[in-house]
């Protein structure tokens, strides 16, 4: 039985989006959250892709812009103005991301000198290094689809930033990073770790060092030579392991772009591949015991699932570029016997978007909470080819 084709409803999606947010028709005061933005500059790619419709292809290009001109300068209800890189106007337009960008969030950050309120922390304005990484991930891949290196350089720009101010040396000198710093990057606002966040930094600093390879500029960028290493430094004998959905989902996101840049000659640090697969099966294991895809949608998060999701639409392109490649991925290898093992899960994509796709289950509240990172992540699901492929 053929599948329905998803691309009428990721257009629909879509669409909604781009009007509900203020991009197109563009609002003077746009919406923009940076994590939904990244995978909708990849949703946008995936329908032109798809269609050879070019205004996609003009609505990534459009978000880009406004991410850039909303969440790289300072918010309206703070008294500083500007770009948060510190930059003049005509500077700040031409390295809109060597400061980073901010979140989004809908309260300003926490000032200096005021206790920290767990529960109002997740709601506060800052920069979170994942998102940065997933920004870095969006432009290299609005790079490749136009040609034009100037989104490239942004990205470069944007990982130089991120690893120098979320990176700090421990007194016995070893690095380490903290989850949530300030809109200037002055001070770190979460000074833990997120658990996967090196590993993502990696499997991203990578995939942009091997842009850098490439691309012929007329104005050569700075390699991430040294960013790497210290990530991977940072990576050795970690756990990865976790019973979190969307933390599973970028773990199978980030063994599938290892593979594409093992295949590439643009991923120094093989062993790690097999770590990474060995915890996403035990996750999805331990997620499988926990019953929770039996649950009704008011005790379900809908865009972590979908990022579970997206991590298992992922399988296909692992799975491929290991047996295309035997000369790199010799057959005794045992990452070849952890491939069935994961694809055995690979249906629950199927039964997260069906669950989603029921109109009476975005009626829960924890559905329209979370509104538009929800769709847009669940048209990514549908449609994963623009954010999945290198």
């Amino acid at each position: 039985m053929t599948e329905p084709d998803p691309i009428p409803i990721v257009r629909d999606i879509m669409q909604d989006f781009a009007r509900l947010s203020g991009l197109d028709p563009p609002s003077p005061s746009p919406h923009r959250y940076l994590w939904t933005d990244a995978f909708a500059v990849c949703n946008f790619l995936a329908l032109h892709r798809r269609t050879g419709d070019f205004v996609c292809r003009d609505l990534a290009l459009h978000l880009v812009g406004q991410v850039h001109h909303v969440l790289g300068r300072h918010r309206d209800d703070d008294p500083r103005r500007g770009w948060i890189s510190g930059l003049g106007e005509r500077e700040g337009k031409q390295h809109p991301t060597i400061g980073g960008l901010r979140i989004g969030k809908k309260l300003n950050e926490r000032m200096p000198g005021e206790p920290m309120d767990e529960r109002l922390e997740w709601d506060r304005d800052g920069q979170y290094y994942h998102y940065l990484t997933k920004w870095m991930h969006a432009l290299n891949c609005v790079a490749r689809v136009t040609g034009n290196p100037e989104y490239f350089r942004w990205a470069v720009e944007l990982a130089k930033t991120a690893h120098a101010r979320f990176t700090y040396a421990r007194p016995g000198g070893q690095k380490s990073m903290v989850w949530k710093m300030s809109i200037d990057l002055s001070r770190p606002l979460v000074p833990s770790m997120g658990m996967h966040d090196p590993l993502d930094g990696l499997a991203t600093f990578c995939t942009l060092q091997m842009a850098v390879d490439s691309y012929r500029l007329t104005s050569p960028l700075p390699g991430l030579h040294t960013e790497i290493s210290e990530l991977a430094e940072m990576c050795r004998n970690r756990e990865w392991t976790t019973d979190d959905p969307l933390g599973i989902g970028g773990l199978l996101f980030d063994a599938s772009r290892i593979t594409q840049l093992m295949a590439k000659g643009g991923f120094a640090y093989p062993d790690m591949l097999e770590d990474i697969m060995d915890s996403a099966h035990y996750g999805l294991e331990a997620f499988r015991r926990s019953r929770l895809l039996q649950l009704p949608a008011a005790y379900r998060l809908a865009f972590r699932e979908l990022g579970l999701s997206i991590g298992l639409k992922c399988l296909d392109e692992l799975s491929e570029t290991i047996r295309r490649n035997p000369g790199i991925f010799d057959k005794k290898d045992p990452i070849y016997s952890k491939i069935p093992k994961l694809m055995k899960y690979e249906p629950l994509a199927g039964m997260i978007e069906q669950f989603w796709l029921d109109e009476k289950n975005r009626m829960a509240g924890t559905w329209t909470e979370h509104r538009e990172i929800n769709r847009v992540m669940l048209a990514t699901s549908l449609a994963p080819e623009g954010f999945i492929t290198i």
